[in-house]
């Protein structure tokens, strides 16, 4: 009788990098990096020392095989992984499922127009028979994924839709309920909400914007501020003036 053992491999062993397309590059890039998306994640999560957020890099159960042939290894836009070890993802270059104990708990997939019919179609396979607990679509247009916002959640080993709400302004939500945070699709964007308040998590967007709006409000209540003074010297110039000070 002979028992199944886990893959070995050198400790210094590292997976190769994802050979992405550029529209995928793009595409990831506009709604996750560029927008600080990623990052506010993070902050928001934290955790770090036992959290990973990480994109681009392979999941995989354990390297077997010759790592030259990656085909149909997943490497999601964004994943994230709680109570796992940040060191050796870093090591390995990407999430080995049998080093760190456990699938990651959530994977994201941007839309672009080389990746729109493996995010879903083969995919959900993919990540289910992972035991990854949900998997998340996004597309700008819904002209990829034929709809802008989609969550799956793994039940019985199977995905079963999240509920997705249109909102009064016309943006889609849906709750992710291994992040506690809700995803919306507003204006082309894609956008994380507190669910307890409601208010989006903080990104380099709208830090951005908060600064801007503060920049404004100083010079305006600077501005204020002059004009007061000004006043205020206004009937005293004219007293001197009567004086022949």
């Amino acid at each position: 009788m002979t028992t199944a053992k886990t893959p070995k491999f050198p400790p210094d062993f590292a997976l190769p990098e994802p050979l992405k397309s550029q529209d995928e590059k793009m595409t990831a890039s506009k709604h996750l990096s560029l927008t600080g998306g990623a990052h506010s994640l993070v902050v928001y999560l934290g955790n770090p020392h036992t959290t990973v957020v990480g994109s681009d890099l392979y999941i995989t159960r354990a390297p077997t095989g010759e790592l030259a042939d990656m085909s149909g290894v997943p490497y999601p836009d964004l994943m994230v992984a709680f109570n796992v070890d940040p060191a050796a993802y870093l090591a390995r270059n990407g999430y080995v499922i049998s080093e760190q104990g456990k699938p990651p708990d959530f994977v994201l997939e941007v839309a672009s127009r080389s990746t729109g019919r493996r995010d879903t179609v083969d995919k959900p396979v993919i990540y289910a028979e992972l035991g990854i607990p949900e998997y998340w679509r996004f597309d700008e247009t819904g002209r990829y994924h034929g709809t802008r916002l989609a969550g799956d959640r793994l039940v019985d080993g199977r995905y079963e839709p999240i509920q997705i709400d249109e909102l009064p302004d016309g943006s889609r939500q849906g709750h992710s309920a291994v992040l506690n945070v809700d995803l919306r699709c507003a204006d082309g964007q894609l956008h994380w909400h507190d669910p307890a308040t409601g208010e989006r998590i903080a990104s380099l967007e709208s830090e951005r914007d908060a600064r801007a709006r503060a920049e404004t409000r100083a010079a305006s209540e600077q501005e204020a501020r002059t004009s007061a003074e000004v006043r205020i010297q206004e009937p005293e110039n004219q007293l001197r003036q009567l004086r022949g000070e």
